[in-house]
């Protein structure tokens, strides 16, 4: 079982048996390996899809597979190879021509990723996303499903987000492909999620200073992880330090171990393979989501918020216990019965989210009110709770 830890974040002194030994607990118990690459490692200084680059990932993925592991591609570089292909120098700004550019660059990559694979006797498998496709319970059990048949065919998923359809505007976006990888990873049991960076893992200050040093290991997520992401503009990329540190938080609350690491190492995935110490080891929480509370907390749409007073504040934090009517003090947002909501402070911070027994409308009738009063006050009481604690997940 790989140990989990509650000491600071990072390891002052961590000897090379260690470092190796918890790398191969890591590895050993995954049995599948969800490796996400960015737009920065996929192409070149002129912005066009560097073939090399895939050809090096194609042979570590394939040794994955090799290994009985499932293996899943999240790539980036659509819109970086469109951008190439087409001969742009900048990104373009307006949505519509974002997605004809990741249109034309989607061919090119899938391409390559086809090609370069099946020099190791695999075939690759293009599974393109929006945030539709798993906010909703069935839609996100038929992407898995659909993922392990493609495992069983022996083929190697490469996952994208549906750049040429999805838009912010309509709120289908993952925002980039590390919350993808992170979703993508919540689909599995007991998987590992790699993060390939242009950067070669955290840093304790920026990269590039004189005395700044990589942490190998991160025992759990604090402020202080946080604060030393130290995120750069790119005109192809939208992903960044912050944003890899998000998506190893949420892939760490599933139970997964999580490493950030170099992708620009033709044989990065290889030393992982191997336990090597390579880029940063993020370790899995001790408490960890499974089932339905993983598609809650990970993928699940956010239809509203309930509004809750100090004292449930407090029994659903420090005691697990479910919401009730009682302690909602104000419904935001208007939802049906079975939506998925917030779960907010006074201060408006989130506390948690869950699955709704009540429509909005309801709520607003029965909130600060005890359970026993709910049936005379609606007519009927399906549930004395407004969000019962086995439908509910904490914040990260």
């Amino acid at each position: 079982m790989l140990r989990s830890y509650n000491t600071p974040f990072f390891v002052t002194v961590l000897s090379e048996t260690d470092t190796r030994q918890l790398r191969l607990e890591a590895i050993e118990e995954a049995t599948s390996v969800v490796v996400k690459v960015g737009t920065r490692v996929l192409t070149d200084a002129d912005g066009k899809l560097d073939r090399d680059r895939i050809e090096c990932l194609a042979e570590g993925l394939c040794k994955i597979a090799d290994s009985g592991r499932q293996t899943i591609m999240v790539s980036s570089g659509a819109v970086g190879a469109g951008m190439g292909k087409l001969e742009l120098d900048e990104r373009p700004t307006m949505v519509s021509q974002l997605q004809a550019v990741a249109a034309v660059g989607q061919t090119d990559l899938i391409q390559a990723y086809e090609s370069a694979l099946s020099k190791g006797g695999r075939h690759a498998a293009q599974v393109l996303l929006t945030r539709a496709d798993l906010r909703r319970r069935t839609g996100y059990l038929h992407v898995r499903n659909a993922l392990r048949q493609i495992h069983h065919f022996g083929a190697i998923a490469v996952v994208n987000e549906n750049d040429s359809v999805a838009v912010a505007e309509l709120k289908t976006t993952f925002g980039d492909n590390d919350g993808l990888a992170a979703q993508v990873a919540g689909l599995m049991h007991d998987a590992m999620l790699v993060i390939l960076s242009d950067i070669d893992g955290l840093y304790d200050g920026a990269p590039e200073a004189a005395g700044t040093k990589k942490i190998d290991l991160v025992r759990s997520f604090d402020e202080g992880v946080f604060g030393l992401a130290k995120d750069a503009e790119n005109s192809l990329s939208k992903g960044g330090m912050a944003s890899k540190l998000t998506a190893a938080q949420l892939a760490s609350s599933y139970g997964h171990s999580v490493i950030i690491g170099p992708g620009r190492d033709p044989h990065v995935l290889e030393k992982i393979l191997r336990g090597d110490p390579v880029g940063t080891l993020f370790l899995p929480r001790e408490r960890t989501l499974r089932g339905r509370r993983r598609w809650i907390r990970g993928s699940a749409e956010v239809a509203g918020k309930l509004v809750v007073d100090a004292g449930a504040a407090r029994a659903i934090l420090n005691d697990g216990c479910s919401l009730l009517a009682i302690g909602i003090r104000d419904v935001v947002g208007t939802f049906k019965s079975g939506a998925v909501v917030a779960i907010v402070d006074g201060s408006g911070n989130e506390i948690a989210r869950g699955l709704c027994n009540y429509p909005a409308s309801a709520v607003l009738q029965i909130k600060g009110q005890a359970s026993e009063t709910i049936s005379d006050i609606l007519g009927h009481c399906p549930d004395e709770s407004v969000v019962h604690r086995d439908n509910m997940t904490l914040k990260a």
